[in-house]
């Protein structure tokens, strides 16, 4: 028999049964969930260079899941964007170093943060629909999926995107280093946030006054996945021959940003710190030379004293020399980072194809110049080159060219341009830098972080050389074999495998990353149809 109408109604009254247990834990009031979201945010910038507290990244993320309790989408996005800030002033504050004005920093933090408050607005959202409200478990998943989902977007807007502070980068001292080789940037921040959800779903089930079993399920699974990826190989032996490789950090004459206007001296620098190293090394032992991003800022190819004194030098050296030059062409500067093997003028060249907006060009220039007239200071816009990053160096000890991976400074951060180089066949990775604008702070040791991440990404050795420092050499699986301090003229040596496997992560591209998008737009759409069908259906929206 049908219901009456009187059950019928009893049971829509009825309230659905409890997810927690009988004493649920309230939502933080406004100001603690603040207060909360800014702690995370700090907490989770110590997992980066330069403390470098890998399990941070997973306690930040807890604070700022468990900051996200309030059912409001607009509290949301606030709660999350105050994350974001108390993260990213200190981590982007080498911006104001380069600048010289504070403007630059505030605005670049601003802006990634609201890349974040969208999250927080995306998670509030899709964790009102039915089925992910009664499983606390899958919150978890959800928060990785829209974390990394958003992390990828502001990766690509605007202006080509900026996806520095990835939380994967901060994980490059721990266990999860590894999932690099298997799914990149996109797995590893995945993994880090969901370990960070379930620490928050164990404090809120004790919050609650759960079951011990149910408040150590969420904690244990979080060891899990924190050490299980430990177990993941990452190969190191040569598979085609070895290179020995000197790397040389010249310094520049002053620091900030004026360091470029004295190329002549930084590639006089450069010429000596090579020599130094053959002295101790013997002529002969190198196989290749790599110099920095800037290393010669005057373009050898087409001013003969530096291209005599760097010919010299590759001469001496027996060896090719990369190096990173400025070629000016049709009322544009073009970063190149050129091969010069012995007797020539440059046979090869990468030209840098993400130039860094606002540094080394200006978009939008005159709507920006209302703003502030700064913008002026770069007075010849950098434009992008268009080829793969992959240089054929001569190695006269193996009798072949060697394919050369190589991205210039800004550009390690952009996975996907790496991999393109790997993938055309580059069997070392190569990243010169040039950090004279950034003084002492943490900028070049967040890049080495990233450096190190590509290495075991790709199953490359790698060498990270830059005018003042941080320089590095890397091995395949992440481990720095040498590095040097910041603004010294130091030289390094080392024998380094060349490998051609590609890695998961090199066979699977974009994949990752494109059912990341697909999921979160999924889980979107899911909640906004829901959210209409409650509003259609004269429910509570």
């Amino acid at each position: 028999m049908p219901l009456s109408t009187s059950t019928t109604e009893r049971r829509r009254a009825s309230p659905a049964p409890p997810v927690a247990q009988s004493r649920p834990w309230r939502a933080l009031p406004p100001w603690a969930a603040l207060c909360t979201g800014a702690l995370g945010g700090l907490v989770t910038e110590t997992a980066f260079p330069s403390k470098s507290w890998w399990p941070m990244a997973y306690v930040g993320m807890a604070l700022l899941v468990l900051a996200l309790r309030r059912d409001s989408i607009p509290r949301g996005f606030i709660t999350a964007a105050v994350f974001g800030l108390a993260f990213f002033l200190p981590h982007l504050w080498w911006a104001d170093a380069a600048v010289g004005a504070p403007i630059g920093w505030i605005a670049l933090a601003a802006l990634q943060s609201t890349a974040v408050g969208l999250f927080g607005a995306a998670w509030v959202a899709v964790r009102r629909t039915r089925f992910v409200a009664r499983h606390d478990l899958v919150q978890v998943a959800v928060v990785a999926i829209l974390w990394t989902a958003i992390e990828q977007l502001r990766g690509r807007v605007p202006f080509g995107g900026f996806p520095w502070g990835l939380l994967a980068f901060s994980q490059t001292d721990g266990p999860l280093m590894p999932l690099a080789s298997v799914g990149g940037t996109t797995v590893v921040s995945a993994v880090t946030a969901a370990i960070g959800a379930l620490l928050a779903v164990g404090a809120t089930r004790w919050l609650c006054r759960a079951p011990v079993g149910r408040i150590a399920t969420p904690l244990a699974t979080a060891v899990v996945l924190t050490f299980a990826p430990s177990l993941v190989p990452t190969p190191t032996a040569a598979e085609s021959g070895t290179l020995v490789v000197g790397a040389i950090q010249g310094n520049v004459p002053t620091r900030g940003a004026d360091a470029t206007s004295q190329a002549r001296a930084v590639a006089a620098n450069h010429v000596a710190g090579t020599r130094a190293l053959l002295r101790d090394a013997g002529v002969g032992a190198l196989d290749l030379v790599v110099w920095p991003e800037s290393a010669s800022d005057i373009d050898p190819r087409t001013d003969d004293e530096l291209a005599g004194a760097i010919d010299s030098i590759a001469r001496d050296a027996g060896a090719p020399i990369l190096l990173g030059t400025q070629r000016f062409a049709d009322r544009a500067r073009y970063n190149d980072y050129l091969v010069w093997p012995p007797g020539s003028r440059g046979t090869d060249a990468y030209t840098k194809q993400r130039p860094v907006p606002f540094g080394e060009y200006i978009p939008c220039r005159d709507f920006f110049r209302r703003l502030s007239p700064d913008v002026d200071r770069v007075t010849t816009d950098m434009a992008a080159g268009g080829a793969t990053g992959v240089l054929d160096v001569p190695i006269a000890a193996l009798g072949r060219p060697v394919r050369v991976a190589t991205a210039i400074c800004f550009e390690v951060a952009y996975g996907d341009l790496i991999r393109e180089s790997v993938v055309a066949g580059g069997e070392l990775i190569v990243i010169p830098t040039n950090n004279a604008s950034f003084g002492l702070t943490q900028e070049s040791t967040q890049q080495l972080a990233m450096s190190r991440f590509r290495a075991v990404e790709h199953g490359r050795a790698t060498v990270q050389v830059s005018t003042v420092g941080v320089s590095a050499v890397i091995a395949p699986d992440g481990a720095v074999l040498d590095r040097t301090a910041l603004f010294t003229s130091d030289q390094m040596i080392a024998d380094l495998p060349l490998r051609t496997t590609l890695t998961l992560a090199d066979r699977l591209g974009a994949w990752p990353t494109g059912m990341i998008d697909a999921a979160a737009l999924t889980l979107l759409a899911t909640a906004a149809f829901g959210r209409s069908r409650l509003r259609g259906g004269g429910g509570r929206a």
